[in-house]
């Protein structure tokens, strides 16, 4: 396509963003055309983002907490799995599963993130337990716990049905799930990364029960590996297809791939200009899920930053203890303070506001940090431009 031909093209899909008609395969596939502006499509997602969620940029105080890094499953992507006998594998005793509970209370997180590896020794009842355990002794820190994959490793370990499972594990104090898993649902990727693990069918699945039964859940995308332009926006009306369906994604997370330590080790990590144009493009194909989040552990403070606007509406948090993508080679701090996240969002002209897991205004103490309440959704109080 000639310059005129890519400014009439990219004019029509304009006229589809403003008009609210939704975006086809097609029109995703072109946006990833180096020849298109990225500052074009960057200012086309910045007004979706300012349509559903004003100037306003959310973030919240978290902690992760990764149980276990021993993994029967190999995907080549991942640089935080282990051996069993490898010098690098550790589980955590209920000692340090309640010490870092009750670090996250002293600094008044209002959210712990749980994921790990499918340890081939540890029964369901002990992936349990770690729920049960922080529930009963840290209430009110809503536990945002295990991805699709590790749903599956425990279908299979008790031999129950995926909603038996979830409604057990929201029994033991579960209240949402994480995104992580999806990678790319396109099998040409899906069978070079990780095999073995949780399919498409199954990961959708597993989101699908979870919304049925109430669970809100995030969704991801892992891109800038061995993927393609098509692939990438696939994966995305997969996305959009099963939100139509049950409207239980609750914010989309592009997560970029860190190529070091990992069997992909010869691939060189996307450029901020990638990150910004997938971040954009997801927002103009994601039509119906409220939220983007910059994930700025991944992205890089800078790059998350100026994701703002770019289609974001969300930095993520303080993400105390972040190990996974640290051991794949990100190196962003481990943890930020609230007064830095408010400070970058604040420098990148939007409006802090602190949510809980589920999007809802968090209230403070103002003479005690870690004392917090959950108040109105998020989209309640939003004062559109």
């Amino acid at each position: 396509m000639n310059s005129q031909e890519i400014t009439a093209r990219f004019r029509e899909i304009r006229d589809k963003v403003e008009s609210e008609e939704r975006l086809s395969l097609d029109d995703g596939i072109f946006l990833y055309d180096p020849a298109v502006p990225l500052q074009e499509v960057g200012e086309l997602a910045n007004f979706v983002r300012e349509r559903k969620n004003g100037n306003v940029a959310y973030f919240n105080i978290n902690t992760h907490l990764n149980p276990t890094n021993v993994c029967v499953y190999r995907c080549r992507f991942c640089a935080f799995r282990s051996d069993l006998r490898d010098p690098k594998g550790y589980v955590m005793s209920d000692e340090q599963i309640l010490a870092r509970g009750q670090e996250a209370t002293e600094n008044g997180c209002t959210e712990m993130h749980i994921v790990g590896g499918l340890h081939h020794q540890k029964p369901y009842e002990w992936y349990r337990h770690i729920i049960e355990l922080l529930t009963e002794h840290y209430p009110k820190i809503h536990l945002k716990a295990w991805t699709a994959v590790e749903i599956n490793w425990f279908e299979f370990q008790t031999k129950k049905s995926i909603e038996w499972v979830l409604q057990d594990m929201r029994d033991a104090g579960l209240g949402s799930m994480p995104g992580g898993g999806a990678e790319i649902f396109h099998p040409e990727v899906r069978d070079q990364l990780c095999e073995h693990k949780a399919n498409t069918h199954a990961w959708l699945d597993i989101h699908r029960t979870a919304h049925e039964i109430g669970l809100r859940t995030n969704c991801t995308m892992l891109y800038g590996h061995v993927e393609k332009a098509f692939h990438r926006i696939d994966h995305l009306l997969r996305l959009r297809d099963l939100q139509d369906q049950t409207g239980g994604f609750q914010v989309f997370i592009p997560l970029a791939f860190h190529p070091e330590n990992t069997k992909l080790s010869d691939i060189k990590k996307p450029s901020a200009l990638m990150d910004l144009r997938t971040m954009a493009i997801s927002r103009l194909m994601l039509d119906n899920v409220q939220h983007i989040k910059a994930y700025w552990i991944m992205l890089g403070i800078e790059t998350a930053q100026t994701a703002l606007a770019y289609g974001a509406d969300d930095i993520d948090g303080t993400v105390r203890h972040e190990l996974i993508y640290h051991d794949a080679g990100a190196t962003t701090p481990e943890c930020l303070t609230v007064d830095s996240i408010r400070q970058l969002i604040t420098e990148a002209g939007r409006e802090p506001i602190e949510r809980d897991t589920v999007y809802r205004r968090i209230h403070r103490d103002e003479n005690d940090f870690t004392q917090w309440e959950s108040g109105e959704s998020v989209e309640s109080s939003l004062i559109h431009p």
